[in-house]
């Protein structure tokens, strides 16, 4: 495939004040960037691209992905073999691969290999066939070894060989890598998800007609999603047909945050979290955020305490939610919250939620809500619905004139249910719950109940509930949160 460099580039404007990207899959160093990739690389860095991985496909791109590795702070590689190349890989070239990534490994200062983060670009290709299949077959099962040896997370191209690709995963025992360019449905990600693998979307899902991209991009769970351009390949809408390059990345970002329901700052700082974690690159936050934006309302995390101990809860597994790390050292102060918000009414609504239940914190809610309300804004509270049993006493009365909306989990239709599932401290909660729910529309003037999508709950009793409460109701996919 010939793809000539652009003469003209169009304008790019960027918010420098957004979480940047990381375009996790391109080639610097194939010849198509040969007239300008100077150039290339400041427009990336201008368009607020933290770090670009190059990803070595042969011997050539191998090298050429170091030597701009080396030259470049914020470009790192990945060394491997594609599957249509895989009839040349020799064991001379095989080792000298394993040489660049035992160098990484051990010693970490070697010129050209000190930043290599993954192994790759491997897997399997049936659509062009330009190796016979049982030859990349051989050489996959060789990279995912090198990859378990070292720890380096593996780089997978998949195209028209699900059940082969999976199985040679599963039967490699390696759980970190990526399925670059996903082009692949709902259950092959699950499947590949379900193994530890992130699922990267490229330019395609930016096409009109790419409507099975479109619905697959949007269930994937935020700590299994990636981005990248595979420039020069691939380039999205408006610029389709033409050369890619890191960055046009904004556009694939754009069509993801609107498929996704969030905005392009959410999806930044999800994918750049994700990649950070899975390649090793850049610094992570060492301390939990108290007050962090989700589209446009500001949610305040008050508490990482509890008194469920829900099967589901994403505390058990992530610091994160939606990118921000939500895992406290200590509970914030009142004066700390309120300098965090700093003026109301830039949100949409202020949330108290967080890594726990808020009522816990009842006097901290009701001052800083009152705070709040005092300078215009809009207040909901996420809760469990078991702040009476907290506090032994009827607490709904107090939140009357200071919360505008509360949003209480239900998450099971009878008190077995519940105690399965959640958990709770309290053997009575279920009752509790239900009871909170009739009676906090007496006080809250906009109360809905959430329940999450786990096996054996009974929706429809769920929405009776609701329903008999005068609640509004919402579904919530079990594995999306924020």
């Amino acid at each position: 495939m010939s793809i000539k460099p652009e003469n003209r580039q169009e304008p790019f404007t960027h918010d420098s004040s957004s979480v940047t990207f990381i375009d996790t899959h391109c080639h610097l160093e194939m010849n198509a960037f040969d007239p300008d990739r100077e150039l290339v690389i400041q427009r990336a860095k201008d368009a607020g691209i933290e770090a670009v991985i190059t990803i070595g496909s042969d011997m050539k791109g191998n090298t050429g992905g170091l030597e701009l590795s080396g030259r470049n702070d914020f470009i790192y590689a990945s060394v491997g073999i594609h599957p249509h190349d895989a009839k040349d890989c020799t064991d001379d070239v095989f080792d000298q691969i394993r040489k660049w990534a035992k160098e990484f490994r051990t010693q970490g200062f070697a010129p050209m290999s000190s930043k290599v983060v993954a192994i790759g670009e491997t897997g399997l290709d049936y659509h062009y066939d330009h190796s016979p299949r049982d030859v990349q077959q051989e050489v996959f099962r060789r990279h995912l070894a090198l990859a378990y040896e070292t720890s380096l997370p593996v780089i997978v191209h998949s195209r028209e060989a699900v059940k082969d690709t999976l199985d040679i995963i599963r039967e490699s025992g390696v759980r970190k890598g990526v399925l670059h360019c996903f082009s692949g449905d709902r259950d092959m990600a699950k499947e590949a998800m379900a193994m530890g693998f992130f699922i990267s979307i490229a330019g395609p899902v930016t096409f009109k007609k790419a409507k099975g991209l479109h619905e697959t991009a949007k269930t994937i769970p935020d700590e299994f999603l990636l981005i990248e351009t595979d420039a020069p390949y691939l380039a999205p809408e408006p610029f389709r047909g033409r050369r890619n390059e890191p960055s046009w990345l904004i556009h694939t970002a754009r069509m993801l945050a609107q498929l996704r329901g969030i905005t392009e700052v959410d999806l930044a700082r999800i994918t750049t979290l994700n990649a950070k974690q899975l390649f090793g690159i850049g610094t992570l936050p060492e301390t939990g955020e108290i007050a962090y934006k989700i589209r446009d309302s500001l949610y305040l995390n008050v508490t990482n305490r509890c008194t469920n101990r829900c099967t589901f809860c994403v505390r058990f597994h992530s610091d994160y939610v939606k990118g921000h790390k939500l895992r406290l050292i200590s509970e914030p102060s009142e004066e700390q919250l309120i300098h965090a918000i700093g003026d109301p009414l830039q949100y949409h609504e202020i949330v108290f939620c967080g890594y726990g239940e808020p009522l816990l914190r009842l006097d901290t809610v009701k001052n800083v809500a009152r705070w709040i309300k005092q300078r215009g804004g809009r207040v909901r509270v996420n809760t469990n619905g078991q702040g009476n049993l907290i506090h032994g006493r009827n607490i709904l009365p107090e939140l009357e004139g200071l919360v505008d909306s509360i949003s209480i989990s239900l998450n099971a239709h009878d008190a077995e249910t519940y105690n399965k599932i959640c958990k709770p401290s309290y053997p009575e909660a279920f009752e509790a719950v239900t009871g909170f729910i009739r009676n906090s529309k007496k006080v809250i003037p906009e109360v809905s109940i959430t329940v999450v999508t786990v096996e054996d709950v009974d929706m429809e009793k769920c929405r009776k509930i609701a329903e008999e409460s005068e609640a509004g109701f919402r579904v919530r996919r079990l594995d999306v949160v924020g």
